[in-house]
């Protein structure tokens, strides 16, 4: 008899954490997920928790949020200091120049590497033998621990430093953000329990980074963005 995969699955609420969930549990219906959030003081922390609670329930999956506050006060992002966010508009995501230098401003420290070396520890004491992660190759183009070549370091770091058979799977690295969200169409996601905004208000800001990558995605997909939008 096949074994049952585990896994631990790294859930901020946003779209790719969450179809990249979903993608592990239509492949794998028998498998067990244990979906972990993270709050780093980041100003959407409330919201990105709430998100990922409404996401478990949904699924009838564990959920666990985890308190890193600490990683929150490194550093000077955007996400979780008083410095405004960036506002950008969908043709500035063409200006890869521009893109990098907001990306600057919203970098959290070795934020990926923490989050997943702690996934790591979740796994090896779970006996699970995968991370999901929702890293992109649209992120990737900015943020490099979204990249297939942090995923190979990591997962050779895996290799070594655990006793455990652990792999990290990243089932959109070769995404664009409207790929994904045609994908999650697929699956049957549920978008409007899904939140994205760097902004942490109720509603979507709709001009953050993040919220214009949301916006462009699901019209570059033709899916209905179910998303309310300030902006």
């Amino acid at each position: 008899m096949v074994k049952a995969p585990r896994a631990i699955s790294i859930l901020s609420g946003g779209l790719d954490s969450v179809v990249a969930l979903f993608d592990f549990i239509k492949k794998n219906p028998n498998g067990e997920v244990h979906a972990i959030t993270f709050d780093y003081g980041q100003k959407s922390a409330e919201m990105e928790i709430n998100a990922s609670k409404k996401i478990c329930k949904y699924l009838g999956i564990k959920h666990s949020v985890l308190n890193v506050k600490w990683l929150g006060k490194l550093g000077t992002s955007a996400l979780t200091t008083d410095k405004e966010i960036p506002k950008l508009k969908i043709s500035d995501l063409e200006d890869k120049e521009k893109c990098e230098k907001t990306a600057k401003m919203v970098w959290v420290p070795a934020r990926n590497i923490v989050f997943t070396a702690i996934a790591s520890a979740f796994a090896e004491a779970e006996n699970a033998e995968k991370i999901i992660v929702g890293w992109d190759r649209e992120e990737a183009s900015t943020f490099p621990d979204n990249s297939k070549e942090f995923l190979s370091a990591f997962n050779n770091l895996l290799a070594i430093g655990t006793m455990s058979n652990i792999n990290i799977e990243a089932p959109l690295i070769d995404m664009d953000k409207h790929e994904i969200v045609k994908l999650g169409k697929k699956y049957g996601v549920p978008f409007e329990f899904t939140y994205s905004c760097y902004q942490g208000f109720e509603k979507h800001c709709g001009v953050c980074e993040s919220c214009v990558r949301r916006k462009r995605a699901f019209k570059l997909a033709k899916v209905e963005d179910p998303t309310e939008y300030m902006k």
